[in-house]
Order: C-alpha cells, then structure tokens, then sequence
C-alpha cells in the first residue's frame, strides 16, 4: 500500500516532466526536418531522416557565430554589472542605517513597474544624445538598468534574513564595512548571487524588443535579431531557424546546469540562516 502511494504521488511529477521537457525535444526534433516535414509529412514524429546540415547552413551561411558573440558579450557584461550594483545598494539598504533609505529602496523598486513600451522612445533618444547607437553600450547599459530593480529586491531579502550577531562578531575581530561587505555577507549570499545570474542572463540574452530597436547596425546585431534572416519574402528555411533556436538554447542551459546546485541551496538558505 505504501509503495502504491509512492507511485501514485510520483504521477504528477513525471507529467509535469515530460510537459517542460517535451518543447526541448521538439526543438531538436524540429531543427532536423526540412519545411515539409515540419508541415505536411511528420510535423510531430522524429526525423525520418536526420539533416544536419540544416546547423550546417545556420552556422555558415547567416552569420551566427557573430550573433552569438555579441550576445555573449551583451549577456554577461550586463549581468556582472547588474549582480555587483544590486550588491552593492542591497548592503546599504538592509544592513547599513542611514536617512531616506526607505525612500531609495522603494524608489528602486518602482523601476519592476514601469512598462517596457513606456520607456522606449525615451532610451531611444538617450541613446542617440549618448551615441551610444549601434554599440554594445546601447544594450548593456539599459539591460543593467532593467535588471537591478528585480535583482536588488532579492538580494535585499536575502541580506533582511542574516543575523545581526554575524556582523557584530566580525567588528570584534576587526573587520571594517568593505571587509564585512566581502568576506562575511556575500559568501552567505552566494546562492542568491547565482539565482540572480541565472535569471539576469537569460532574460538578456532572449532579450529581442530592444535590441530591435536600439541595433540597426548588422555587425552588431545579437542572436534572438538573427532568427529574422532566416523568414523571406516568398519562404522561410524553418529547419534552420530551428537550428539557430537550438544553439541559442545551449548557453542558457549549460549556465543553468553549472550553477543548478546553488539555485536548490536558494530555496532552504534562509531558513537555515535564521536556524
């Protein structure tokens, strides 16, 4: 009976299993067709015949590999500068005391509220009045600013649950505020720091309306901007969309893979503070 019950609490796990990994494998299924297969013939089976040279024509003929660079470089300069900022202003505001802190935390947080298409036309013409038009910058410093509102909110409740007593015993040993801030609360804030990064990279790197507005320039264009070369007038190679889909998809899962053992410590970190 108790077996049974093991079992029968397992079913909705394995179902929502193979629900969130199904897409991947269609995915992968999908970049190995050609369009009459996605279409007519076998829009849901496996390849009959696996065309990989549908990566093949992704990787060479359209320019991927600089797409995916300037992702890289857009993603992950943003999510240094987003992570060491949201450090940074969530330590003055949930251990230090000072006036009007309040104010500027909930100042911060105002910025979670604010439309995406409210503020378009207006980063546009900074960007212009910056010339910072068809740079990395044109992405990186509004991704940075997007970013920090929801990554310091996290790190603040993170740095809320630490103990008082941690930080009193390191001014006994000496410890002034920038060695506190390094070697006493962010160690304890690590599995945070790698939600952050997570979360912080993925949304930049899938990151498409901006990056349409703000880049026109060809050389600087980053990969979600690359899957509109492979839709034509007349047709559309879907094998190889689907291709440049998979390849964008590696880094996203590689990053979530090395840090997925920090993300599952985030979930019990502040209980176990406070324990």
């Amino acid at each position: 009976m108790k077996k049974a019950l093991g079992v029968l609490y397992q079913v909705p796990l394995w179902i929502y299993f193979i629900v969130s990994v199904y897409p991947l494998v269609w995915m992968i299924s999908y970049s190995l067709k050609n369009n009459d297969e996605i279409f007519s013939t076998n829009p849901f089976g496996l390849p009959t015949h696996f065309r990989f040279e549908n990566y093949v024509t992704a990787w060479s003929q359209f320019n991927i590999p600089k797409y995916f660079i300037n992702s890289i470089v857009v993603s992950s300069i943003a999510t240094v500068f987003i992570l060491l900022f949201a450090l940074m202003f969530a330590f003055a505001v949930a251990r230090l005391t000072w006036k009007f802190r309040n104010a500027v935390r909930i100042y911060m947080l105002v910025g979670m509220f604010i439309p995406l298409q409210v503020i378009m036309i207006p980063l546009a013409i900074l960007v212009r009045d910056f010339h910072l038009s068809n740079t990395y910058g044109a992405l990186i410093v509004p991704y940075i600013a997007l970013g920090l509102p929801f990554s310091t909110m996290i790190f603040y409740g993170f740095m809320r649950g630490i103990p008082t007593e941690i930080e009193e015993a390191a001014c006994m040993d000496g410890a002034n505020i920038y060695r506190m801030f390094m070697q006493v609360i962010m160690p304890m804030v690590m599995p945070a720091i790698a939600t952050v990064a997570i979360f912080q990279f993925l949304t930049n790197w899938n990151e498409f309306t901006l990056a349409y507005i703000l880049i026109s320039n060809e050389a600087m264009k980053t990969l979600p901007l690359g899957l509109l070369f492979f839709q034509g007038q007349y047709s559309t190679d879907w094998g190889g969309m689907g291709a440049v889909m998979t390849m964008a998809s590696l880094p996203m899962i590689i990053v979530y893979l090395f840090f997925s053992e920090q993300v599952e410590r985030a979930m019990t970190v502040g209980s176990a503070v406070k324990g």
